[in-house]
């Protein structure tokens, strides 16, 4: 019987594994040839390095060990002072033995001895040497032969030491030269590298033949007899491993980029807290999952993770990724039965505390999170524990911020936009809890390394109506009234609002996201579209006009919804096939919808509203035509983002984004200067969302031009800010 007629695998890690039983045990049995190079020299590593030769033993096999002496740093120095190699080399080798501790270590030592005596047994040491500098060889390769010809080579974080075996979190790939003309040419490079390695043919490796010393010392392990069936009463018998329950194993086919492997160094180097601040589509949660598996594996998978979303379908996207990472989390949100995840949340974080588990998931939503039957659970976690916040800007709301529990041992936050609109004090927690940022990974560089879609960006200015503005600018003197103003911050931009002003500011962003222009403007421009696909049509959650409005005037539930009036122009007026895609529709429906979208053939467009900022992903989205105006950098970065990501055949995207501005420009040179104070707070803002869409589209200049030209009609050059209550500075 030969190699090919066992089941092997080509990847052996320890979460699913027993790689001495179930690799190295079968295969040994049936070899002839063992050639191994592994780290360090000891008599550990050759006890452990027995296991699984008693096969080889009785088919008359031959070994071929290459190891690195272990030397110190004072070894080191005196080798460059010139005293002689060989004499330190064979002291660190002598010093290396320890005496067995039990009756597998003394019969695996009397193995090795006998090998020795037989001629089966020959060792090689070898070490790093350019011009008398020493340094340590550590490479790890195996290859194992049968009597057929069949060769086997495996590679991998596996080292041959008792912690590699039986506590560490280990990993093996296989090579078998039967499975094709790929894997035999792995497996031949493979061979001639230890090979080469053998006999000291290796640029810049050194390899010597093991001292004599250290087999005389092997030889005084000798008995008369040998126990064969010393690896079956070890490992079938009596043996009996330490299960371990580990969880965020990365997948196999996962490979981490570059910035990636620094964000996820950067956070374990600052002890397991920072942000990663990456823009939307570059693997926010992929990164995530990378540093929970790193930590876990230092932690030796002992630790709790609980994953905190702002909305529920966030937690079920988790909960998918969770699972490809070796993960059954407990799910717990107001959606959910509460009886019964809640119920597992306490016995768990209970056994937890006990020891009678290792390790556990929690996923949920900020509201949830916030509740006290979850904070009073969470609250009792004593060992290590990891909070992870996506969207974690969620968190600087001052209900929300008072609820982060200063028991979580590791922290760490997602967001692709940490600060905070209008709450600096917000954004400060932030960083007060979870640290600093372990990686910025802009838009910009995003673009550029293809890990979102370039586009063009096209500003269609419209106005509010003279209804429309005499409502804005009556909220905008009341919102004055309210806002607290640090001097030196607000020089800054920093403008503080307290809870009266921010739902002043709402309904004031509501008369712009409404303005009644914007559907005049849509019909004009959506009309080329007609017969396109991968359409989106992103409105705001106002109502169309505050013309409309047959209600007090300081009441913002006016009219038709826009998303209706949206939705009607463009399948009833243009003969569209269009859907909606609001929180309205399940999870089911919004699934059809995104499907049949990239088809293109039932639908042709989309129109949403919000989703886009809560975490919903439409890759196949070309052009997108913005009515929802938001001045919250927040939330327009974000829906860039969104549709920014990339999807076939998608070579550009194309974003229309209706900017409105208090009144025509040609207008302005005949009001006075108290009416054009009012428009300057909003104009500005208007102008900032219009210089981030436009610096690095491929168009730039047709946004910079208009910036210019709404700059030059309102002298803002000269003009350095006005509060939301027209006040100039």
């Amino acid at each position: 019987m030969g190699f090919d007629e066992l089941n092997l695998k080509m990847v052996y890690r320890s979460s699913n594994d027993d790689i001495v039983r179930d690799f190295l045990i079968p295969v040994l049995e049936k070899a002839v040839v063992y050639k191994r190079a592994v780290g360090f020299f000891s008599s550990t590593s050759l006890i452990e390095i027995t296991k699984g030769l008693y096969g080889l033993v009785k088919n008359n096999g031959k070994i071929y060990i290459v190891a690195s002496p272990a030397l110190t740093e004072e070894d080191i120095e005196a080798i460059r002072k010139g005293y002689e190699k060989r004499a330190i080399i064979e002291k660190r080798i002598l010093e290396s033995f320890q005496e067995p501790k039990d009756y597998f270590e003394e019969e695996r030592l009397n193995l090795l001895a006998h090998l020795i005596a037989k001629g089966y047994l020959d060792i090689k040491l070898a070490f790093m040497e350019d011009e008398n500098e020493i340094g340590i060889y550590h490479e790890k390769i195996g290859i194992i032969i049968d009597k057929k010809g069949n060769k086997i080579a495996f590679t991998g974080s596996l080292n041959e030491t008792r912690t590699a075996y039986m506590n560490n979190f280990e990993s093996i790939d296989v090579f078998m030269s039967w499975m094709g003309e790929d894997s035999r040419i792995r497996v031949e490079e493979k061979e001639k590298n230890f090979d080469d390695l053998w006999h000291d043919r290796t640029y810049k490796v050194r390899v010597i033949d093991f001292p004599k010393v250290g087999y005389e010392r092997l030889k005084k392990y000798m008995k008369p007899t040998l126990d064969l069936e010393l690896d079956k009463k070890q490992f079938f018998v009596n043996y009996k491993p330490e299960k371990r329950e580990s969880i965020f194993v990365k997948p196999q086919d996962l490979q981490f980029r570059d910035y990636q492997l620094e964000a996820i160094e950067n956070w374990l180097s600052n002890n397991g807290h920072g942000i990663f601040n990456m823009a939307t589509g570059t693997g926010k949660t992929v990164t995530a999952l990378g540093a929970i598996s790193r930590l876990a594996e230092k932690l030796n998978y002992k630790i709790a993770v609980v994953i905190v979303c702002p909305f529920q379908h966030l937690v079920d996207q988790w909960a998918e990724e969770v699972y490809k990472w070796n993960v059954k989390p407990i799910i717990g949100y107001s959606g959910s039965s509460q009886k019964e995840w809640l119920s597992r949340l306490r016995q768990t974080v209970r056994n937890y505390n006990l020891g009678f588990v290792q390790n556990f998931c929690f996923i949920t939503t900020n509201s949830t999170f916030s509740s006290d039957e979850v904070q009073n659970q969470l609250a009792k976690l004593k060992c290590n524990s990891l909070l992870v916040a996506d969207e974690v800007h969620y968190f600087g709301a001052e209900k929300l911020s008072k609820k982060l529990l200063d028991n979580f041992t590791y922290r760490l936050g997602l967001s692709a936009t940490i600060e905070r609109h209008f709450d600096p004090e917000g954004t400060n927690k932030i960083y007060d809890y979870f640290g600093d940022e372990c990686i910025n990974y802009p838009i910009e560089l995003a673009i550029k390394n293809g890990m979102l879609t370039p586009y063009y960006y096209y500003p269609i200015v419209g106005y509010l109506t003279e209804k429309e503005l005499v409502e804005y600018n009556r909220l905008s003197r009341e919102l004055g009234k309210y806002i607290e103003i640090d001097e030196d911050k607000y020089r800054n931009y920093d403008i503080i609002l307290n809870e009266k002003a921010k739902q002043i500011a709402l309904k004031r962003a509501k008369i712009i996201a409404g303005a009644k222009m914007k559907l005049d403007l849509l019909k004009e421009h959506i009309k080329d579209y007609v017969n396109e696909r991968h359409i989106l049509v992103y409105c705001g959650v106002s109502n169309p006009s505050y013309e409309d409005a047959e209600v007090e005037r300081d009441s913002i539930n006016f009219g038709v919804k826009q998303i209706d009036k949206v939705t009607k122009i463009l399948g009833k007026e243009f003969g569209m096939k269009v859907a909606r895609f609001t929180s309205k529709e399940t999870i089911q429906e919004r699934e059809w919808i995104k499907e049949e979208f990239e088809k293109g053939e039932k639908l042709q467009a989309i129109v949403a509203i919000k989703c886009l900022d809560e975490g919903f992903n439409i890759p196949a989205i070309k052009t997108a035509f913005i009515l929802a105006s938001s001045t919250n950098p927040k939330e327009y970065i974000q829906r860039r983002g969104r549709i920014l990501r990339l999807a076939r055949d998608k070579v550009y995207a194309t974003i229309y984004d209706f900017v409105i501005l208090p009144r025509q420009l040609e207008e302005v040179k005949h009001k006075t200067w108290e009416e054009i104070k009012l428009d300057i707070s909003l104009v500005k803002r208007e102008i900032a969302r219009i210089e981030e869409f436009c610096r690095i589209a491929l168009n730039s200049s047709e946004g910079y031009k208009l910036i210019d030209r709404i700059k030059e009609v309102y002298d803002l050059d000269n003009i350095k800010g006005a509060d939301s209550d027209g006040r100039i500075y």
